[in-house]
């Protein structure tokens, strides 16, 4: 097959929905780098101002702009990775022009080393191979989860596999016998927040989008986890990408939305295949699309990787990004509720938001509410890392005390160590001190300490 040529490559992209990061990719993907010729073609065949344009790809730190570009390696010096090897194996490709970058999302199996669209894991440089993403391990407790809940079945990433445990079966109920308002009733009773930090209620931020006026309204997956030591996101992206493809969808009927992006971190390329597969699956079995279950429902999912930012994590750099901007915050009010995507109204929720969205669309809300524990409602998936003896991913219910996930669940601490300290929403969030440790996985409990 021939090389594109410029030109060919803008000329795929020029009318397709937020085309300025696929495009970029595509002359990255081709040369290895984006050089000033392909910035001045982009420019001119997006109509975007040249120095606007430069601004925005030397932004993203995942844009080379010379060779040997993206084929020279990236070595995750992210602080679990710096513990285990990270800047020794940085030190020993050095030669191959290795670069250092931030947390890669892999603490649960380190160190993660980007090459190309390949990450390959290892604690040395000789020893670096392809490995699939670990399972989130079953917590030991027996207490049911909700995110978790299939993620481990046999073949639970292809359509077939999800099927087989129920899933779309809380999209096809909300199409065929439910109003819109009765689907956004639901996640409101479920007392359901966001997972991603604020914790604003979803239900709210359905019914708020449903009742504003503008269109075309559109739902975004905020998958651009890039928080150091959060690796949830990509656990369920990997194991589960239907779920978030139906909640997606569950979102467009609530609240007329037609068009949808998940916008994945640049350093998940196998999960981006993933989700691109699974995207695929979901239009051929109609759940996407035009007259989605034979009903006058319509909801285009589109699919963009973002290049190396982390303040695109923050919705008003993600929907700038998305727009082809700089990916700075926006000030607010007004909120993306009513001026979102191309300043029209946008939901924006979390992977694991929308994750627990589809289960609870099947199993409903009270169900979901009595997950927690001493009142509290619900769950949460929770990445551990560190001198741990058991890293990962566990779904806990809010309300379970701190020291039965460090203890019991994973095991303590490692060999000849000792937990001295606990950041508990990364390195934005504050610490407990290893003798502080006593409370319950809440927001009240973790509150009263300052963490």
């Amino acid at each position: 097959m021939a090389t594109p040529t410029n030109q060919e490559l803008i000329e795929c992209w020029r009318n397709e929905p937020a085309p300025l990061l696929p495009l970029l990719h595509a002359f990255h993907d081709r040369d290895g780098f984006i050089s000033e010729e392909a910035l001045r073609d982009i420019a001119v065949g997006l109509r975007i101002p040249l120095a606007d344009l430069f601004g925005t790809v030397t932004f993203y730190h995942h844009f080379s702009r010379t060779a040997p570009g993206q084929s020279a390696p990236r070595v995750c010096t992210g602080p679990v990775c710096c513990l285990v090897g990270g800047n020794e194996i940085l030190a020993a490709l050095k030669d191959d022009g290795a670069t250092p970058m931030p947390c890669a999302g892999r603490c649960d199996d380190f160190v993660p080393v980007l090459k190309g669209h390949q990450v390959l894991i290892g604690v040395d440089s000789d020893g670096l191979e392809a490995k699939p993403s670990p399972l989130p391990s079953p917590n030991p407790g027996g207490i049911d989860e909700c995110v978790f809940g299939g993620i481990r079945e046999p073949d639970r990433a292809s359509i077939e596999g999800y099927r087989r445990s129920g899933g779309y079966e809380g999209l096809t109920r909300a199409v065929q016998e439910m109003q819109p308002t009765e689907v956004v009733e639901v996640i409101t009773e479920s007392k359901l927040a966001g997972r991603g930090g604020a914790g604003f209620p979803t239900g709210l931020k359905w019914q708020a989008v449903a009742e504003a006026s503008g269109n075309p309204k559109t739902i975004v997956c905020n998958a651009d986890e890039g928080e150091p030591g959060c690796f949830k996101d990509r656990a369920i992206l990997d194991h589960d990408p239907h779920a978030v493809i139906e909640a997606m969808t569950l979102a467009a009927y609530a609240t007329s939305a037609t068009r949808g992006f998940i916008y994945l971190r640049y350093e998940y390329p196998e999960t981006f295949n993933t989700l691109a597969g699974a995207i695929t699956e979901a239009e051929e079995a109609g759940f996407l699309g035009n007259r989605i279950l034979d009903a006058d429902f319509n909801f285009h999912l589109y699919l963009r990787r973002g290049a190396g930012a982390y303040i695109c994590g923050e919705e008003g750099s993600l929907l700038n990004s998305l727009e082809g901007k700089h990916p700075f915050p926006r000030n607010r009010p007004p909120y993306p509720v009513t001026h979102g995507y191309d300043n029209l109204p946008t939901v924006v929720n979390n992977v694991e938001t929308l994750a627990a969205a589809a289960q609870i669309m099947r199993r409903g809300a009270d169900w979901y509410r009595n997950l927690g524990m001493n009142g509290h409602a619900g769950t949460k998936v929770i990445s551990l890392s560190g001198d741990i003896q058991k890293p990962g991913n566990y779904e806990v219910p809010f309300g379970l005390p701190l020291p039965t996930l460090l203890y019991d669940w994973a095991g303590g601490a490692r060999e000849g160590r000792s937990i001295q300290a606990v950041t508990m929403a990364g390195l934005s969030g504050g610490f407990l001190a290893g003798d502080d440790l006593n409370v319950t996985l809440d927001e009240p409990s973790i509150g009263k300490v300052g963490a």
